[in-house]
């Protein structure tokens, strides 16, 4: 295995593009922390469904702001296992966040620039140490714009629906393909429209189109990748 250096990896990208399954791998593979950004805007968005702060009407962002300036404890834990999850308080919510609900509100809750400035104030103070890899929509671009690497992820519209369907169908979440493809186009939509931090590849970053790699592939590609950048010989 490699000697990767003490660095920050973005990795940006569209929705179901496997940005999370990547980035963890990578952690994995070369002993980094896997921080990811996207379920810190879930566990928001799944606080404001059950304080009662999503309605047809719109996100009552005034009662937002005060439940999470009151101290909404969101954070990560490693358990025994190893692998990062996201907890509110004492209690464990990673499978609460990936539901279809919380799918279909997140990116609306994302898009509100106190909750985008709350979130990035926790990811700053989670990497302090570096060593980090971190995946999102705008950790290359926004929140760590001086990221020693970046990576922006994507691959055809196809192949992200059937990918975002057999999750859910796996995780046993009730859904149909329509929907999903649904769901995929709104994100999309909204998440490189918003005003604040819209979704787009930093200058700086290289692109990876996944389409028809397996991880094992991937793993190769930023290998080389990290290889080349650093000048690491071995």
């Amino acid at each position: 295995m490699i000697k990767v250096p003490d660095i920050i990896i973005a990795v940006d990208g569209w929705s179901s593009t496997g940005k999370s399954t990547f980035a963890k791998f990578v952690a994995k593979r070369f002993g980094f922390l896997y921080l990811d950004s996207g379920a810190m805007y879930r566990g928001v968005t799944l606080l404001a469904m059950e304080k009662g702060l999503i309605s047809p009407e719109g996100i009552d962002e005034d009662g937002l702001r005060k439940e999470l300036e009151a101290g909404y404890d969101l954070h990560f834990e490693r358990p025994d296992d190893g692998a990062t999850q996201l907890f509110s308080g004492s209690r464990n919510i990673e499978k609460e966040i990936r539901t279809m609900e919380v799918s279909s509100y997140v990116s609306p809750i994302s898009a509100v620039a106190f909750v985008r400035s709350w979130v990035d104030e926790r990811l700053h103070a989670f990497s302090a140490n570096g060593r980090v890899v971190m995946d999102g929509r705008d950790i290359g671009t926004t929140v760590f714009p001086d990221a020693e690497l970046k990576i922006f992820m994507t691959a055809s519209a196809d192949v992200r629906a059937k990918r975002r369907y057999d999750e859910l169908i796996l995780k046993g979440t009730p859904a149909t393909m329509e929907e999903v493809v649904a769901n995929l186009k709104e994100r999309d939509y909204i998440d490189s429209h918003r005003a604040t931090s819209p979704l787009r590849r930093a200058d700086d970053a290289f692109e990876l189109d996944n389409s028809e790699m397996t991880l094992h592939e991937e793993l190769v590609w930023i290998q080389g990748l990290i290889q080349g950048k650093f000048g690491i010989l071995d």
